[in-house]
C-alpha cells in the first residue's frame, strides 16, 4: 500500500505547517505518532520521520528513511521530493559526489514543477566537488526562464558557463 488517506495527508501538513512551535525532539514524536497510524514500513510514513529527522538537524537518521521510502515504493510527488532531499542531505553529510549523482539521474528521470529544485540542489553539489562554473551555469539555466527580461542572454551565458573553462573577453 502506498496511497494514504486525504485525512493522513491533511493532518500531516498540518502538523508540518506548524514546524516551528515545536521543539526538535517533540516535532520528531508529532511526526512519528502520526506515522504509526500506517502500515509499519508505508513508504509516506518513511518519508515523513526522514524529512522529520532532517529538518530538525539529524541527518543520520533521516538518510537510511529516504532511502527505505524509496525502496518501499514512495510515488508521485513524494518520490521526487524524497530524491531531492536525500540528495541534500548527502551533500550535508559529505558525501556530494552521491548527492549528485542521485540528482543527475532524477534529472533525466522526468520533468516536472520541482525541476529548479533538482537543479539547484545539483549545482550545490557540484559547488562543493569543485565544480564551480558548471554549479553556476546549471543554477542560471533554472533561473533564466523566469526572468521577465534578459532570460535568453542569460540562457547563453549560463552555457557558457557549464561548457568549460572561462575565455577571455
Amino acid at each position: 500500500m502506498t496511497t494514504t488517506e486525504p485525512e493522513w495527508d491533511r493532518r500531516i501538513a498540518d502538523l508540518w505547517a506548524t514546524f516551528d512551535d515545536y521543539g526538535p525532539a517533540d516535532f520528531v514524536a508529532e511526526v512519528t505518532a502520526l506515522a504509526a497510524e500506517l502500515p509499519s514500513g508505508h513508504p509516506a510514513a518513511l518519508f515523513e520521520l526522514a524529512g522529520a529527522h532532517d529538518s530538525t538537524g539529524d541527518p543520520e537518521k533521516a538518510a537510511p528513511l529516504y532511502r527505505q521510502a524509496l525502496a518501499a515504493g514512495l510515488a508521485g510527488p513524494q518520490r521526487r521530493r524524497a530524491v531531492i532531499q536525500l540528495a541534500s542531505t548527502l551533500r550535508n553529510l559529505g558525501r556530494p559526489e552521491e548527492s549528485a549523482a542521485l540528482l543527475t539521474d532524477e534529472r533525466e528521470a522526468g520533468s516536472d514543477e520541482l525541476d529548479d529544485a533538482v537543479a539547484a540542489f545539483l549545482s550545490l553539489a557540484l559547488a562543493d566537488m569543485g565544480r564551480e562554473r558548471e554549479a553556476a551555469g546549471l543554477a542560471l539555466a533554472a533561473l533564466a526562464p523566469h526572468l521577465r527580461m534578459y532570460n535568453l542572454s542569460l540562457a547563453t551565458y549560463a552555457g557558457e558557463l557549464s561548457a568549460g573553462p572561462a575565455e577571455p573577453r
